[in-house]
């Protein structure tokens, strides 16, 4: 079995490309790229003679079957993006899946990230967090993003072009309030690198009136304290509500405890426990 390496690859310095992925990118097969003419730079810059074969959204079911025969006649591969971590926003994971299935070795060299390098220099949490690439640009599954965003606990990294910043911005400041904190990180490492933080309110005022230029990755914060705990209280309460109106309604305190836990998204246990809890006041009544 041949091996396919997925390789981590500068997103703006050269000089973040690692020893262990100079290595691999001079010594393979071939190197599938998702834009032969962005990585032709960094193949150039290394010194290495490996052929390039464009690897991107629009061809990568097609190419499947050739990168199948390469690993299947013994040849190593590696797959590069643009610019980071391969699969990250990225095309790639069709590709992966196939070598993985096929039992091929699927090997990571691991570097650069956009999502991370942003993330550890926001200042915010770093115990979890969310990453959701670019937002759609309408509909309910932008919708339903917005919500999520405005109830993590954790921060939440999301990619969006200069041009649409400020209507992202915007949007979150009115459905997370304009005084979540965020960060916009712009250009990281490259030679105009800018990191600017601030409430949600404050970037968008900022980036309306100045349109961004080049790679951008925002971080907004999860909710602060008092913010969970209104959450918490407030759940509690319609969980409760819910409780007394099943068990009006005659239902066991099972199907009641798995009614409560599928509605309002509680584990089961927790659910149970405000079912049993709602009886026990109600019998007391």
């Amino acid at each position: 079995m041949s091996t396919l390496y997925v390789v981590s690859t500068p997103i703006g310095n050269l000089g973040d490309l690692s020893i262990r992925a100079t290595e691999i990118l001079s010594s393979v097969y071939r190197v599938l790229s998702e834009d032969t003419r962005r990585t032709r730079v960094l193949i150039n810059h290394i010194g290495s003679n490996v052929p390039l074969v464009s690897l991107h959204a629009h061809n990568e079911e097609q190419r499947i079957s050739r990168v199948l025969e390469w690993l299947e006649g013994g040849r190593d591969l590696a797959l590069v993006s643009d610019a980071g971590t391969p699969l990250i926003s990225d095309p790639g994971d069709r590709v992966v899946a196939a070598a993985i299935g096929a039992g091929h070795v699927v090997i990571p060299i691991p570097g650069p990230s956009a999502v991370l390098a942003s993330l550890v220099a926001s200042g915010f949490t770093t115990s979890g967090f969310s990453f959701y690439g670019f937002p759609e640009r309408k509909g309910p599954r932008r919708t339903r993003l917005m919500e999520i965003v405005r109830d993590a606990e954790h921060p939440v990294v999301l990619f969006e072009s200069p041009q649409r910043l400020a209507k992202l911005l915007n949007e979150l400041s009115e459905i997370c309030g304009i005084n979540r904190s965020a960060v916009v990180a712009r250009e990281l490492t490259k030679l105009h690198e800018n990191i600017r933080r601030g409430s949600l309110g404050e970037l968008y005022s900022f980036y309306q009136d100045h349109v961004p230029k080049g790679e951008v990755t925002i971080v907004i914060s999860g909710m602060d304290g008092e913010a969970l705990s209104d959450r918490a209280k407030n759940r509690s309460k319609e969980a409760h509500a819910l409780a007394q109106e099943l068990e009006e309604m005659g239902m066991k305190a099972s199907e009641a405890a798995k009614e409560v836990a599928s509605r309002l998204d509680l584990p089961r246990n927790e659910a149970y426990r405000i079912v049993l809890e709602t009886r026990k006041t109600l019998g007391e009544v």
